[in-house]
């Protein structure tokens, strides 16, 4: 059943933990390659348009973006991996930041990795994968960009993904397409799992 958006809006973009929203609303991390389309997966589930801005420069976002959904829950947008005009530095600031929101944010009840179903899962995709089983963090993949995939692709790629990720059988794989309110629909499923689990 498809959630119903009554309210979506920006809140915050924060570099440090004594900036995050001080409330208990519950947090979904949102995960993936710097051109996987998080801003347009962030926009089609939300059905506002240019809610998250979808930048021509990959490896833009340089902070923790909060946005409130229904005064219910917040998705939280981490700067994309995998950029390479984005220094060593900045990199390593990126991976502390998303270190400590994940191991001290009590909010936080998931992540959901964008993988780009056109291609194979990168070695950076792979990693964060794999430390969210370590960690024990529910996780949902959305492999996104379906409707740039011809038909006879669709089945083989997703083969591919749940391979090379080692995926567990018990975390969805979700396609994905902005275009398709079926996939909206089963995301926000996964999501409010995660959310509001007894």
């Amino acid at each position: 059943m498809m959630y119903d958006i009554k309210k979506a809006e920006y809140v915050c973009s924060c570099a440090w933990q004594s900036q995050w929203p001080q409330d208990d609303l519950p947090e979904v991390l949102l995960a993936g390659r710097s051109n996987v389309g998080k801003s347009s997966f962030i926009n089609a589930i939300t059905n506002v348009k240019g809610l998250a801005k979808v930048s021509s420069k990959p490896g833009k976002t340089r902070t923790l973006n909060f946005f409130n959904i229904n005064d219910e829950l917040r998705i939280v947008d981490v700067p994309g991996y995998g950029y390479a005009q984005v220094s060593e530095k900045q990199q390593q600031q990126f991976g502390e930041m998303f270190e400590t929101y994940v191991q001290n944010r009590k909010n936080f009840k998931g992540m959901v990795l964008l993988v780009d179903y056109r291609h194979p899962p990168k070695d950076d995709d792979i990693t964060m994968y794999d430390y969210a089983k370590y960690y024990d963090i529910p996780v949902i993949v959305i492999a996104t960009k379906e409707d740039k995939l011809k038909r006879n692709d669709l089945k083989k790629n997703e083969n591919r993904i749940i391979r090379d990720l080692d995926l567990d059988p018990n975390d969805p794989l979700i396609r994905f397409s902005i275009f398709k309110s079926e996939c909206v629909a089963e995301s926000w499923d996964a999501i409010l799992k995660f959310c509001f689990k007894s």
